[in-house]
């Protein structure tokens, strides 16, 4: 998520800003990564922490980029924005001349103005048409997969990314009504595919399913475990990685794809140096860190992020 900016419809609070900061304070000089820069929050609070450091920004959403460039343009030279998926890491810092960076920044929820602007097709509080496209170039969109997966693969999408357990009835009421034309229609029939009882609790009934189908419009955790592994191979010593999801699939390709980079112990005070293999990282605290209650009741988006963060080790001898 990016960061409060009064332009361009970006206009919200970065999640865990303090604890972002506070990752990259001991880095050592040099270029961190924003992979998923949104409205430029996070990035605007690192370079000000830190007037040596500058910053390669990423994202695929012209918008976001629009907002970013205004947001950050006090910082002059030490920004260099992209736009691209966060799996062309490695493309984009070579493109750039860049070989190594000392920090790497994912936020992994989508921007609260994408969600917010109706036309953008995130919504379910809002009607608009079912879009849901991060790159908005790109040919699938959120109306192409309702009215022509058949109702197996929707119904899989939705349990897989959605974590829904009627899943199979709500594609089946999806499949019955089409075509599907916006998002409001969409919501509705979600609604009405869950059972009562079941729609007393965890918030908006099609909180789940609206979210499956964007991680699928936009092939959010296919492109995950690529861009993670190219972060790690870029990042130089004492370099850090600072990861924030916010629901169970995509924590759980993190947590696999940082376990598979972890040297063989549990954090960097007690691993000598000499014992690094080459591409190893430790993990800054097992199990990740969430944010404190006090931003939790501040910004409700903020209430399922988990931060994990790891810092790049010494090659051994």
């Amino acid at each position: 998520m990016g960061g409060r900016h009064n332009g361009g419809g970006f206009e919200h609070e970065p999640v865990m800003i303090a604890e972002i900061v506070d990752v990259f304070a001991a880095v050592p000089t040099g270029v961190v990564v924003d992979a998923t820069l949104g409205g430029g929050g996070h990035a605007d609070a690192i370079l000000r922490s830190r007037d040596d450091l500058s910053l390669v920004g990423l994202d695929q959403d012209p918008m976001a980029l629009a907002a970013a460039a205004d947001r950050l343009a006090s910082h002059g030279e030490r920004v260099r924005l992209v736009r691209c998926r966060f799996d062309r890491l490695a493309a984009s810092l070579d493109d750039l001349s860049v070989a190594n960076v000392v920090g790497v920044l994912f936020d992994l929820g989508v921007s609260s103005p994408q969600v917010d602007l109706p036309e953008r097709g995130f919504s379910y509080r809002n009607d608009g048409p079912l879009d849901m496209r991060m790159d908005t170039d790109q040919e699938l969109t959120a109306e192409v997969l309702v009215n022509q997966a058949d109702g197996k693969e929707l119904a899989a999408v939705i349990r897989r990314y959605g974590d829904e357990r009627f899943a199979s009835r709500i594609a089946d009421a999806i499949v019955a009504a089409r075509p599907v034309s916006g998002t409001a229609e969409l919501a509705e029939l979600v609604r009405r595919a869950i059972p009562a009882a079941a729609r007393r609790r965890g918030g908006h009934p099609a909180k789940r399913t609206f979210q499956a189908l964007r991680i699928a419009v936009n092939r959010e955790l296919d492109v995950l475990e690529p861009a993670l592994e190219q972060a790690i191979d870029r990042l130089l010593p004492s370099g850090r990685g600072a990861v924030l999801t916010y629901h169970s699939g995509e924590d759980r390709i993190v947590k696999a794809v940082l376990r598979a980079a972890e040297a063989v112990s549990p954090s960097p005070r007690g691993l000598p140096v000499e014992l690094a293999p080459e591409g190893s990282i430790a993990l800054i605290r097992r199990g990740g860190v969430t944010p404190t209650a006090e931003e939790k009741e501040r910004n409700p988006r903020a209430a399922s992020a988990r931060l994990r963060v790891f810092e790049k080790l010494e090659i051994a001898a």
